[in-house]
């Protein structure tokens, strides 16, 4: 059994993404070509945005989002303490300071009580400058931004959408990828929205921000002259392979897949909810199920559950064993454990189950009877 099932996923979308793989080896514009522009148009009208630039992975986005706002030594940026590193080290790799905060417990998103708490504390130290906000859209589901966005204007905070998993969510019919000054998300494979390697992308309505964005995707070249360069950037484009590769799978998402996932999700909690917790979507939410992740009554538990699965070759994983407070990456940072109760809560007991739109109704029952198992 798959994870993320993209054999079943090619198979079925075989003809168009071969067609479009041959159609730009005749071309032979292997960097921005025509297949990237009609992506980046297709991916901005799908989530409400009027620019969409793309580029070579969901960590690149963030850090051109954050080179975009100037974010740099001395700057604090807001990010949730469960989530992968890159959200932490976009911000890290510029001087910037990553500042965590813990999450809801029933959602796993950035808590906007913790962000405040933590804004103010930056602020009543008086050592590093406030910069931006980066929410988290975990495992398919946007975050809080009906909470997060007025926190973040209060304090005058730039807010950078992370939506590397929650690419097909929303909110009350908003897309994800919408909320905030700018926002993110990543074509890694085992994505809502995956290509055959690596891939990203950056979007926002500021036409001033896009231009910004395109050169500094491009080492900072100027509109005119590609040799002339205005400022330093990185080097950081989508393959126009990865756009053909694209096209067809974002159509198969629209027209089925997320509809398809939300049923397997749906199966899930049915049958597991009385013996896990099973996730939560708010009112007026939908998750584009990047993970279904349960949590377990203690470690013991997760651990017996996985190795029971893995006897009958069904894969689990864990998103994430640990926060990033404490991560080796972040050592000698001031953390303190306390400030990070629900993550660590949550990290302990949390276990993700096989989830993708072609996973059959017996295949999900199969998984839940063995979960039920005593």
């Amino acid at each position: 059994m798959q994870f993320r099932d993209l054999k079943t996923q090619y198979r079925l979308l075989k003809d168009d993404i071969d067609a479009g793989i041959e159609a730009v080896i005749e071309s032979s514009a292997f960097i921005l070509g025509k297949e990237v522009s009609e992506l980046e148009d297709k991916l901005a009208a799908y989530v409400g945005r009027k620019y969409c630039i793309s580029c070579g992975s969901g960590t690149a986005a963030l850090t051109l989002a954050l080179m975009s706002i100037d974010a740099g030594p001395g700057d604090a940026v807001f990010v949730p303490d469960l989530t992968y590193a890159a959200t932490a080290e976009a911000a890290a790799v510029l001087g910037a300071v990553p500042v965590f905060t813990d999450i809801d417990p029933f959602t796993y998103n950035m808590s906007p009580e913790s962000l405040e708490i933590q804004i103010r504390k930056v602020t009543e130290e008086d050592k590093l400058v406030p910069k931006a906000v980066i929410p988290v859209d975990l495992f398919g589901q946007p975050a809080d931004y009906d909470s997060i966005l007025p926190v973040a204007k209060k304090y005058g905070l730039k807010v950078i959408e992370d939506g590397a998993q929650g690419f097909g969510g929303s909110i009350r019919d908003k897309k994800a990828c919408s909320f905030g000054d700018i926002s993110i998300t990543s074509f890694f494979p085992s994505k809502p929205l995956g290509c055959y390697g690596d891939g990203g992308a950056v979007f926002t309505d500021d036409e001033g921000t896009a231009r910004r964005i395109r050169s500094l995707r491009a080492l900072g070249r100027s509109e005119e002259n590609k040799y002339c360069n205005v400022e330093t950037g990185i080097n950081s484009r989508l393959d126009t392979l990865q756009a053909a590769i694209l096209l067809p799978k974002l159509r198969a998402f629209e027209e089925y897949e997320l509809e398809a996932v939300n049923r397997v999700a749906a199966r899930y909690t049915d049958r597991l909810k009385e013996s896990f917790v099973t996730p939560a979507i708010l009112p007026g939410f939908i998750s584009s199920w990047a993970q279904y992740s349960i949590l377990c009554k203690d470690g013991t538990e997760r651990e017996e559950l996985q190795k029971r699965l893995k006897e009958q070759d069904i894969p689990t994983m864990i998103y994430y064993p640990k926060g990033l407070h404490k991560q080796k990456a972040f050592e000698g940072w001031d953390y303190a454990d306390s400030d990070f109760a629900n993550t660590t809560a949550v990290s302990s007991r949390i276990l993700s189950l096989p989830i993708n739109p072609y996973l059959k109704d017996q295949e999900v029952d199969r998984i839940c009877e063995i979960a039920l198992a005593e």
